[in-house]
Parts: C-alpha cells; structure tokens; sequence
C-alpha cells in the first residue's frame, strides 16, 4: 500500500485554477498530475497513466507545481544553455579580444598562451578542448596551409 498523496486545500484549489486556465497540454498535465491524487485518492502510478507520462515524471511534475514552477510560463527555465559556464559571453569576449586583435594584425593565435591565461583567470586548470570550445563559440576557427597548392595537385592527379 503506497502512502496518501501529500497537498493541502491551497495547493489542490491552485491546481484546479491551472487546469481551468492551462494553455498548453504540459500546464494540464502538471495541474493534472496534483489534482487526481487529491481529490480522486489515485495512485501515483494510476495518475501516470491517465495524463500520458511515465511515474517519476508524473511525481516531478506534482513536486514541481507545488514548488511554485508552473510548465511553460515564461520565467521557467529553458532545456540546454551554458549551466555550468566559467565566464559569460561579454567576459569571454573581453578576454579574448587581445588574443583576437593581435591575430587580426597578422600575428598567430597560440592556443596554449590563452590557456595559460584562461587558467590565471580562473585560478584553476582547464582543459584544452575547453579552450578550443571558447575559441568556437566567438567564431574562430583554425586555418592551416594545404601542403601544396589545388590547381598543381589538381595537375598530378590527372597525369
């Protein structure tokens, strides 16, 4: 026998306003995922079923809702973005805008200097693909000489 679901009447009257007012099928859902529980003594398993998720989703949804972050409202957070960054955008941009000047002028963009530097920055280690990441994401990328020039190896090729 699983344990009663928890809520009080404040939770369960919120949750019947949401699902009045659910707009989209994952606010439904969420308001769904409280109120059968509570009002018709279902299972957390039998309340999965209903609504369409798996169980541990139904119980993040109720704990969800009752934390306050509805599904889909604007100030919800987004899936991806950069959650474990070491700098924001405009700090990476400020850091590498040496680097990037002087190899705008002619000069070479040596990755393991801006390690040494991104390293000093931090006070800590990271690794080099770390560097090449950040070194991606403002749009820079590594050109190398081919070992001889197309048309002439173009040449050899049909000879």
């Amino acid at each position: 026998m699983s344990r009663p679901a928890s809520g009080d009447d404040q939770v369960l009257m919120n949750a019947r306003d949401a699902i009045a007012s659910a707009q989209t099928v994952e606010q439904l859902r969420q308001a769904q995922a409280v109120v059968l529980p509570l009002d018709y003594a279902m299972s957390l398993a039998d309340t999965a079923q209903v609504i369409g998720v798996s169980p541990g989703w139904a119980c993040q949804l109720r704990r969800r809702f009752m934390q306050g972050r509805v599904s889909g409202t604007p100030d919800s957070p987004k899936p991806g973005g950069r959650k474990r960054q070491n700098l924001s955008v405009s700090e990476e941009t400020e850091f590498l805008a040496p680097f990037l000047k002087s190899a705008a002028t002619g000069g070479v963009l040596v990755v393991g200097q801006i390690k040494a530097a991104l390293d000093k920055r931090l006070g800590r280690t990271v690794s080099l693909a770390s560097v090449y990441n950040l070194l991606h994401r403002h749009n820079w990328r590594k050109l190398a000489p081919d070992k001889r020039h197309p048309h002439f190896a173009m040449r050899q090729k049909s000879s």
